[in-house]
């Protein structure tokens, strides 16, 4: 039997050096499901216009997605803004696995979950493009500067995972208001649709939070933060954030 009912990742960025590839292979391997979301960012077509960096990691990644499909795994694909050219593709599945621009998910106990990658309700995406690229490259920057940090903390025998990435996000005043303002709008998007909740991705910021009167839940990333939404066989859901098989996965509940 599966570990849990249902997975929801986004923000894996197959193609950059930054894709903690291995990580998530050992998450998936750990929990194996009835259903498997993929909530955008999964290919970043962004970055490897400027240089591709695919690791063998990074097949197995798509070899292992596609196997659990053949298994009987209900797989569903929603592209994001990185990955925006499979758009197109939506209603059409491949190899197993459906394309949707967005969907629903009935949870076992009877809550409806909005699926959804979530650039659509970010403005600097939308309206300013040039900018999110800007911000794509900087933020891939400080990615790889905190993975080089993170070995020298290592080194040195120093205790717990620290994340410049996050640590930025917090101190940076105007971020953190974007971050409040993303959520807000998609709890607001979803309360209209007259959902339970909204699961999705993009601003690589796991959070788990109950905004008005629905639940709002972000899957992070797995370039830095290294998290995923599962759905267990009662019906609850939870932030399962994973630091390796080392230190196995913390979770948040919400």
């Amino acid at each position: 039997m599966p570990a849990v009912r249902s997975v929801f990742i986004s923000d894996v960025h197959l193609g950059t050096r930054a894709c903690q590839a291995e990580n998530l292979l050992a998450f998936l391997k750990e929990f194996e499901s009835e259903h498997l979301y993929l909530l955008g960012d999964i290919i970043d077509f962004w970055a490897m216009n400027r240089s591709v960096q695919w690791a063998p990691a990074h097949n197995t990644v798509v070899q292992k997605v596609l196997r659990r499909a053949r298994h009987g795994c209900t797989v569903v694909f929603i592209p994001g803004n990185h990955d925006e050219a499979l758009r197109d593709y939506a209603g059409i599945t491949f190899g197993d696995i459906r394309v949707e621009s967005e969907c629903e998910h009935e949870t076992i106990d009877g809550r409806r979950y909005w699926l959804i990658h979530g650039d659509e309700y970010d403005q600097v995406t939308r309206h300013h493009r040039w900018v999110a690229v800007l911000g794509d490259v900087a933020y891939n920057a400080l990615v790889r500067l905190n993975h080089l940090l993170s070995r020298a903390r290592r080194l040195l025998h120093m205790p717990g995972y620290w994340s410049l990435a996050g640590y930025a996000k917090q101190k940076v005043k105007k971020a953190v208001g974007f971050i409040f303002d993303f959520e807000d709008s998609m709890a607001h998007a979803a309360q209209l649709r007259g959902v339970d909740g909204v699961i999705c991705g993009h601003i690589h910021w796991a959070s788990d939070r109950r905004i008005g009167k629905v639940r709002y839940l972000n899957c992070g990333d797995w370039v830095d933060s290294c998290s995923a939404v599962v759905e267990h066989f009662d019906g609850r859901l939870e932030v399962v954030h994973w630091r390796g098989m080392e230190n196995g996965p913390s979770v948040q509940m919400g």
